[in-house]
């Protein structure tokens, strides 16, 4: 089944007619004999719109109840048992009442097209997604219903309904769009000429857009290269030099001329990847080519032009925008530049030469890109062997061999020539190929031990062998430098791929980093500088190998970073082709120096929040849980001093016994916050002994209940290393926790195991109770400070139980956890080391026991 096809009315603003347009539309379709139906249309009361509903088939809309509130919307599944050829969809933005198939009403448009139905529908231009947080800056509304730009980009047709504002003012002022006593305020708010004239651009460009794309489709599809100049593209060839930020300058103000121009800037690269700029000096200049509002492209070509070309007639440019040749006078001898080769072969495509300050002053060698050096050994090899290795084997030949004639002669010499090429590059090869020629044309020439040529032969022959010669040293030379260049691009592509993996990896230690600076550069130091203001001193944040450096200018090679970081390297000064692979290693240490001190800053900020929160759940806990107690006590003792009744002795007793219950309630809570300060300063300082559990458990159980609590504890269980004082508490805090869950009557079941894993002797203290439980999520949760799980009631604690008991566990070596009991309910399992020689006494493990 073929989709449908959909066509968007695009609105500048409310009221410009989109819904009439889309009603006309209508009616012209069924006078051609399609069938056409109105699936949703919305009249909003407008009279004129209202009439052009008649004569039309209107799908009875769905009827929803929502909050005591009638709702229509667009009956979807009408529509498709319908299934007309054409279905009209007003708003497509519209947000559908809760309980459709789909939240929005563009969805239900994307099943009718699915379903082979074409459609046409509404839209403003405020509607779009990508719009929204432009339209809310000049309006000042933010529109809460919106369709995503790429379902309006995906219609086949686009058609923009437009109006002049004060056209559309007065269509308000007329009552033609709202009622009466809403004009006033929509033309002083909303509909204000400034607004309608911004949203009228903003639907203009954006349809504009839209079009370029149909255009470019198009162009695409029918193969068409030549330019249709309809709208300025401007494309500005970039090399990477210096002339470039003027080249960028200049074709924005050329941009700026008309509205609606484009700017592109191309690189082109070499196809082989030998040669190039600085990627530093792309780089700043894609930075300026964005700050100018235009786009920055990279393309690879082996004929610079030919590629340039390419690329301005795929995008359909009306203008190029080069720099004169930076090509010294010999160089254009020896054919034309890319500018001259541009503008001939650019047919209907203008091309700007731009002058500049580095015009004909040739090709500076780029940072970065110097020239390779062979080393002095193979210079010196070189030439020791261009110049003297032709006497020699000049005297080799004359001497032993005797007459070898011309031929053979010219091949030996050749030899000489391409050896000297490989060891000294290609002046030494020259040097021999002119040597050779003058000594082949003295010993071995006709007539000999003379400069003159008799047969016209020979003297070719010697022509020959010098072009030959130099031809053969040249591209021996160029091969070799090439090499020479591949393999360091290759060890620099090594090297940034190490530190591309550390930063994949999250490597964020500087040391480690500078140390792989030491290696990779082979110096003796590294060290990151820094200092607080332009002109403070400078000390070390960072440093790797001995005797680093302390200020730049201690250092044998150093990369200032900014104003105020510098990485200072030891031991030997780097060449200057290492230094463009050194500065993304500075980089790279500046960007881990920035993410420590943002972790650090990240850190400190938790500790703040935490310190705040605890602060603000202290204040909680003061203001009700601990002046609970208070209150009992406060209200018992006034009753007693109470003249004016006399109390029996039951009610004073009783009323005692109120004033001893709140104190304990204060001390126990007071205690909690003590610990917790405790635990959160540091100050715990466990005496860790050996503890029997079946003396410290029964102490601990004192403020519960007897009733409450059944304990498992024997006596010959193996002895614990742990303070006997911060056990029974956190014990203490553990059951009166589980107690408080525990469902009345069913008591809380305290039971110790003793068991040998492989990583420990241990022994687990477990505290059952048969309470609601607590979700695994959630586990975690209630050991933090000031956590009240469920629907704890107000007065049982500040919720500092678990928290203290766990800080203790953790300060003796064990560990706090939470399990579920079987059958329901949340278990506390305490786990201590058993103390030194108890494993004589420990049962053996499930492994040992088979």
């Amino acid at each position: 089944m073929a989709r449908g096809r959909l066509r968007i009315l695009l609105g500048a603003a409310p009221g410009v007619g989109k819904t009439y347009a889309m009603l006309a539309e209508a009616h012209r379709r069924a006078s051609r004999g399609t069938d056409v139906v109105v699936g949703f249309a919305e009249d909003h009361g407008r009279a004129r719109t209202a009439e052009l509903l008649e004569g039309l088939e209107v799908v009875p809309r769905r009827r929803t109840e929502y909050r005591g509130t009638v709702l229509t919307e667009m009956d979807l599944d009408a529509v498709l048992a319908r299934r007309p050829r054409v279905a009209l969809v007003d708003e497509l933005a519209h947000t559908n009442a809760p309980g459709g198939r789909h939240a929005k009403r563009w969805q239900d448009v994307e099943e009718l097209l699915a379903a082979g139905i074409d459609v046409v529908s509404t839209v403003n231009v405020q509607h779009l997604e990508s719009l929204g947080d432009v339209v809310e800056g000049i309006t000042g509304v933010r529109q809460r219903e919106t369709v995503p730009d790429e379902v309006v980009r995906r219609a086949d047709q686009i058609e923009l309904v437009d109006m002049a504002p004060e056209a559309l003012r007065r269509r308000i002022a007329h009552g033609n769009v709202y009622a009466p006593d809403r004009v006033d305020a929509a033309l002083s708010h909303y509909f204000r000429p400034g607004n309608l004239t911004a949203l009228r651009e903003l639907a203009l460009l954006w349809t504009a857009d839209r079009v370029d794309e149909y255009l470019q489709r198009y162009r695409t599809e029918h193969g068409i290269e030549a330019t249709w100049p309809a709208r300025e593209r401007i494309v500005v060839g970039l090399t990477g030099g210096p002339e470039g930020a003027t080249l960028l300058r200049r074709a924005a103000r050329i941009a700026a001329r008309g509205s609606g121009s484009e700017l592109l800037a191309v690189h082109v690269r070499r196809s082989d990847g030998l040669a190039g700029p600085p990627p530093e000096h792309l780089a700043a200049q894609r930075q300026l080519v964005e700050d100018l509002g235009g786009t920055f492209h990279t393309v690879a070509g082996g004929d610079t032009a030919t590629a340039l070309l390419d690329f301005a007639r795929g995008v359909n440019a009306t203008q190029v925008v080069l720099g004169s040749s930076r090509r010294g006078t010999l160089q254009s001898l020896l054919g034309p530049g890319v500018g001259a080769t541009v503008a001939r072969e650019s047919g209907d495509i203008d091309v700007h030469i731009v002058t500049h300050e580095h015009a004909a002053r040739g090709r500076p060698a780029l940072p970065g890109r110097l020239p390779v050096k062979l080393g002095r050994v193979r210079a010196v090899s070189g030439w020791l062997l261009g110049c003297g290795g032709p006497l020699l084997l000049t005297l080799l030949l004359t001497r032993v061999t005797g007459d070898p004639g011309l031929p053979t002669a010219l091949l030996l010499f050749l030899t000489l020539t391409v050896g000297a090429a490989l060891a000294g590059g290609v002046f030494p090869a020259i040097a021999a190929a002119v040597l050779s020629s003058l000594l082949l044309n003295w010993f071995f020439t006709p007539p000999a031990h003379t400069l003159t040529v008799s047969d016209p032969k020979n003297l070719l022959a010697l022509l020959v062998f010098v072009g030959v010669g130099t031809a053969v040293a040249s591209v021996v030379d160029l091969a070799a430098r090439r090499a020479q260049q591949a393999a360091r691009s290759r060890a620099e592509a090594e090297a940034l791929g190490r530190l591309a993996g550390a930063v994949l990896r999250g490597e964020d230690s500087l040391a480690a980093l500078l140390q792989r600076v030491r290696e990779d550069f082979q110096v003796e130091s590294a060290a990151l500088l820094e200092r607080t203001g332009d002109r403070g001193p400078w000390r070390r944040t960072a440093s790797a190998g001995p005797d680093p450096a302390g200020r730049p200018e201690d250092a044998a090679t150093e990369v200032p970073v900014g104003d105020r970081l510098s990485l200072a390297l030891g031991g030997r000064v780097l060449p200057a082709d290492d230094r463009r692979l050194l500065g993304a290693y500075a980089a790279q240490a500046v960007a881990l120096l920035e993410r420590r001190r943002l972790a650090e800053q990240a850190a400190g900020a938790r500790r703040l929040a935490e310190g705040n929160r605890i602060r603000t759940a202290l204040l909680a806990a003061v203001s009700h849980d601990l002046r609970t107690p208070l209150a009992g006590i406060k209200a018992a003792v006034t009753s007693l001093r109470s003249q004016e009744v006399r109390w029996s002795p039951e009610d004073e007793a009783e009323l005692l016994a109120g004033i001893e219950d709140g104190a304990d309630r204060l001390d126990h809570l007071i205690g909690n916050l003590l610990d917790m300060s405790r635990l959160r300063t540091g100050t715990v300082a466990p005496l860790l002994r050996e503890v029997d559990l079946d003396e410290v458990v029964p102490v601990a159980l004192g403020g519960v209940p007897v009733d409450a609590v059944r304990l498992e504890v024997g006596e010959d269980l193996p002895m614990v290393l742990a303070d006997a004082g911060l056990l029974e508490r956190a014990v203490a805090n553990v059951v009166e926790n589980a107690v408080k869950y525990s469902p009345p009557g069913t008591p809380v079941v305290v039971r110790a195991d003793a068991l040998r894993l492989p990583d420990g002797d241990r022994v687990e203290l477990r505290v059952a109770d048969r309470g609601p439980g607590v979700p695994d999520d959630a586990k975690d949760r209630i050991f933090e400070p000031f956590q009240r799980y469920g629907d704890a009631p107000r007065g049982s604690g500040v919720g500092l139980g678990l928290a203290v008991a766990r800080g203790f566990v953790e300060a003796m070596g064990g560990r706090l956890t939470a399990e579920d009991t079987p059958g329901g309910g949340m278990t506390m399992v305490v786990a201590l080391p058993a103390a030194a020689g108890a494993a004589a006494g420990m049962p053996p493990s499930p492994g040992e026991a088979a």
